[in-house]
């Protein structure tokens, strides 16, 4: 199991940035060998590609807050037609409703996926969490934020839409960045990464709203999200809702029955047609991230063991050992060997 994808015009969005704030775009470009994917229609980037592209960036540029700077160059079309759905919208709320309904369209990760929602009165634009934080993924949460903060900006706009950003990491050395970029609070160490949208804001008509274009739009971007997941079965299903529940914990097959709306012995008995079991596919859903996690990332065992909710690392090379036949760390070597 892979641990996600994300849009090529995601990384054409980290090429134009970096190259404004004095990078070398064509060497990165060449770097990550994509110079004949860029503009190709639905190319794909992975997620731990996407991450080490970043990394590299940051460090040729020396700017750290590079995904805050991807804000600042942010347009509707990253989006795709969702982000012209979203243009479209009769009020804000609807608006972030869509960016976060259709991120498929753009982007996997089997962390989780994005939401929006209503907290006491007012719109929470979330992003799932991608800890352990490290130099790695700082600047996707920021580049996540920083661009719906300018889309909801650019949509209605107004630049006072947004009462306050949430951010689960610490602060970090650039802190004072996000000062430069967001007109209002941002608080660090917190439960989630999100836009907390004022209450008022949630009705605010946007400029670019059509009632008419809205609805023709949304028939064919649910068309899109339909084909994305219509040949996709039970199983592949319960994987996709195993993976981001995994992070210190053993998923049961309740909270994964619950979430298919569904009873237990209904799933039980469904997954049994495919020829499998829910603890089958928690193995390979287990098994498939260990292996991504051990060869695209450089987290520490620990850190594996966390998120994939083995109760130590010493039970996680156990199991490891039982899957491949190798130890996590001759696994690492073995992957990383050139060629």
């Amino acid at each position: 199991m892979k641990l996600g994808d994300i849009s090529i015009s995601y990384a054409r969005l980290l090429l134009d940035t970096a190259q404004n704030l004095g990078g070398n775009a064509q060497s990165l470009s060449e770097q990550y060998q994509l110079a004949t994917r860029l503009n190709q229609p639905g190319e794909r980037l992975s997620i731990p590609r996407f991450m080490r592209m970043g990394h590299s960036a940051i460090q040729d540029t020396g700017r750290a807050d590079i995904g805050l700077e991807m804000g600042k160059h942010v347009r509707i079309p990253l989006l795709g037609l969702p982000g012209f759905l979203a243009m479209t919208a009769p009020n804000l709320a609807k608006a972030c409703l869509v960016i976060t309904t259709y991120e498929r369209l753009s982007s996997t990760n089997s962390r989780g996926q994005s939401q929006f929602y209503l907290d006491q009165g007012k719109g929470i634009a979330s992003f799932y969490s991608i800890s352990p934080y490290n130099e790695y993924n700082l600047f996707v949460v920021d580049s996540v934020l920083a661009s719906w903060y300018r889309i909801i900006e650019w949509l209605c706009g107004r630049p006072d839409a947004v009462e306050r950003v949430e951010v689960e990491f610490d602060a970090p050395s650039y802190e004072t960045a996000y000062s430069s970029f967001f007109r209002c609070p941002v608080l660090f160490g917190q439960k989630r990464n999100c836009l907390v949208v004022r209450s008022d804001a949630l009705e605010w008509p946007l400029l670019q709203s059509d009632p008419i274009t809205y609805q023709s739009m949304k028939v064919i971007c649910d068309q899109h999200l339909a084909e994305a997941t219509r040949n996709r079965n039970l199983s592949e299903k319960v994987r996709d809702i195993i993976s981001p529940l995994l992070e210190g914990q053993t998923p049961s097959i309740e909270q994964v029955a619950e979430n298919l709306g569904m009873p237990p012995w209904t799933l039980r008995r469904k997954l049994q047609d495919e020829e499998t079991s829910f603890q089958d596919l928690l193995n390979e859903t287990r098994q498939g991230l260990a292996e991504s996690y051990i060869k695209d990332t450089d987290l520490a065992l620990g850190e594996i063991a966390y998120l994939l909710g083995f109760s130590s690392p010493t039970a996680f090379q156990r199991a490891f050992k039982r899957w491949t036949g190798q130890s996590p760390g001759q696994y690492r070597k073995q992957k990383r060997l050139p060629g």
